[in-house]
């Protein structure tokens, strides 16, 4: 797999335990689930039985099941249980692909190089933080990120700047935003902001706001670029 380093894929607080969320880096799709105890864990989104995406599935306990047949694999991906033969011992070599997971700034990320002590350092990140939200925008990552300081919240112009590899702090006057950038597909990408702190409940709903602004200016300005490539 080509993809290095870390990747996020879900705001922390959105997969609660016992939940799943079907999530894609560069076209490949992954699975975020946590179990009963709120661990987190990223696999490739697929059962090796018939290919049902797993994200579709359900939760119990330390185990996710598929939903197609019910086979049930646990933390480390491994099938332990298959209804239509309850007494079978199952194959070791029907198993999923698990990779690194870390939760760090209210992101759960992805490491699809290694996992465990083998994977590199996760960003390292502020926790005193609030989640603000995820912007979900039809434009390549690149393009979103140029837009921001063209953005401003009210008159303040935003100032960006790089902290890691697809982290970057976003300051608006006297406020400060983290936001990990993952890279859906070549014309899709995902924002998921924090804001520093803990942020009145006004302030939230000014941000948020100004990111659905930064999402429509970024379609809009994507959508301009590939009338003018087919222009040409």
């Amino acid at each position: 797999m080509s993809l290095k380093g870390w990747y996020p894929l879900v705001l922390a607080r959105d997969i609660t335990p016992g939940t799943s969320a079907g999530t894609r880096v560069e076209g490949k799709e992954f699975v975020a689930w946590r179990d009963d105890k709120g661990a987190p864990h990223v696999w490739e989104d697929r059962c090796p039985h018939r290919g049902m995406k797993m994200s579709f599935g359900f939760v119990r306990g330390d185990h996710i099941a598929c939903l197609y047949h019910g086979w049930q694999y646990d933390t480390a991906g491994q099938c332990r249980y298959i209804p239509a033969h309850p007494d079978l011992d199952v194959p070791k070599t029907i198993k999923i692909p698990t990779f690194g997971v870390a939760e760090a700034g209210g992101i759960v990320w992805g490491n699809f190089d290694a996992e465990g002590e083998d994977a590199a350092p996760h960003p390292d990140l502020p926790e005193d933080i609030t989640p603000l939200r995820t912007v979900f925008a039809d434009c390549p990552a690149a393009l979103l990120v140029e837009l921001i300081p063209l953005t401003p919240l009210d008159e303040i112009t935003p100032a960006v700047k790089t902290t890691a590899e697809r982290v970057i702090e976003i300051r608006l006057g006297d406020i400060t935003l983290m936001a990990g950038i993952q890279p859906v597909a070549e014309r899709e990408v995902a924002l998921h902001i924090v804001a520093a702190g803990s942020p009145p409940r006004d302030q939230l709903k000014r941000l948020a706001l100004w990111a659905e602004q930064l999402r429509r200016d970024a379609e809009e300005a994507a959508a301009n670029e590939k009338i003018a490539e087919i222009a040409a």
